[in-house]
């Protein structure tokens, strides 16, 4: 009995490192699984889900599945784009501000959904500041006048001489009612003194398309959507809408030098999440977007699109949004542009 004492004595003086090691292990194993916790993305089973204002084939669609697929890339989720087609983005942008505030809800706001809509609609069920956290702008572009090659127009002078002469013949498409396309359009009208009619369409492509079949004879088209058009000689490109010409066309003159001074129309598009998204959230995303932007093939893609990338702050992008509601307000009003 005597000799199994030491024994006993020295398992129980082990134990204590025993107990010390598996408590170190789980320790180790905790501080893993809270770091992982920390960490917004990736996180296993869950895809991002990029809400896009309108249909598959326009602009703001090709832009955001460009990006988004880029974004997958960086973050190592799998980035869903998902069009919500509706109200020149209002429905898109509602299903947003109501998403889960953890990154995993995005949306491609645009100048239409954060800038044009708060004026031009009597009400909509969101707030353009207050109900997202921004994350960074990604691209802006100009329109570009497109007419049917048909009409017989290849300036702008030409195109206003025509429509003085017919007065409330010629149709012109946009990708719906308060869009920037349209405001363009009405724009347009006011400093040239034409009159032309508006026929609103549920997004770009077939907007762009009624002007290809000649349901309308013209369209203030995105660049994206419309520059393989006027390249294939399909469209005829008298003009771009910007106070400067633009890089993806540099012989195509501005409205503004063609005859209508004080004319300028830019588009946009950026990434905003729901408000109360965390700023490490934010941050992580925002940090993504700036390295695709940076990858030589996207911006290549872009550039042959007519898209300018941008990529900014957080706090950036929210000034910049704050700015485009004041500007844009001007614009809606001037063309007394209202939507119940």
């Amino acid at each position: 009995m005597t000799c199994l004492n030491p024994v006993r004595s020295r398992t129980r003086a082990a134990m204590p490192s025993a107990t010390l090691l598996s408590a170190s292990a789980a320790a180790v194993l905790l501080l893993g699984a809270a770091t992982a916790l920390a960490q917004p993305f990736p996180h296993p089973g869950k895809s991002i889900r990029l809400l896009v204002g309108f249909p598959p084939g326009g602009s703001t669609d090709l832009l955001a599945r460009s990006v988004g697929s880029k974004l997958g890339e960086q973050l190592g989720v799998q980035v869903v784009v998902d069009n919500r087609a509706g109200a020149a983005g209002n429905v898109a942008a509602e299903l947003a501000a109501r998403g889960n505030p953890d990154g995993y809800t995005l949306l491609m706001a645009t100048v239409s959904s954060h800038a044009i809509n708060p004026a031009l609609y009597r009400s909509i069920p969101y707030d353009p500041i207050g109900d997202y956290a921004p994350v960074s702008l990604v691209a802006s572009y100009p329109l570009i006048l497109a007419v049917n090659p048909t009409l017989g127009v290849k300036t702008v002078s030409e195109l206003v001489a025509l429509a003085r002469q017919k007065p409330g013949t010629l149709n012109f498409s946009s990708s719906g009612n308060g869009s920037p396309g349209h405001l363009a359009g009405e724009l347009f009208k006011m400093l040239a003194k034409v009159d032309m009619a508006h026929i609103p369409y549920k997004g770009g492509a077939p907007a762009t398309a009624a002007v290809l079949a000649n349901e309308a004879q013209l369209i203030f088209a995105t660049l994206p959507g419309a520059i393989g058009f006027i390249k294939s000689g399909k469209l005829i490109g008298p003009a771009v809408t910007t106070a400067k010409r633009s890089a993806a066309l540099p012989d195509v003159p501005t409205i503004a030098e063609s005859g209508l001074p004080g004319f300028a129309v830019s588009s946009w598009a950026g990434l905003v999440a729901p408000a109360r998204t965390p700023r490490a959230v934010t941050g992580a995303l925002r940090e993504a977007v700036v390295k695709s932007l940076a990858a030589p093939d996207l911006r290549e893609r872009l550039a042959r699109d007519g898209a300018d990338p941008v990529g900014s702050t957080p706090d950036e992008f929210g000034a910049f949004i704050k700015s485009e509601l004041a500007q844009w307000r001007k614009v809606v009003q001037q063309a007394k542009a209202q939507i119940d």
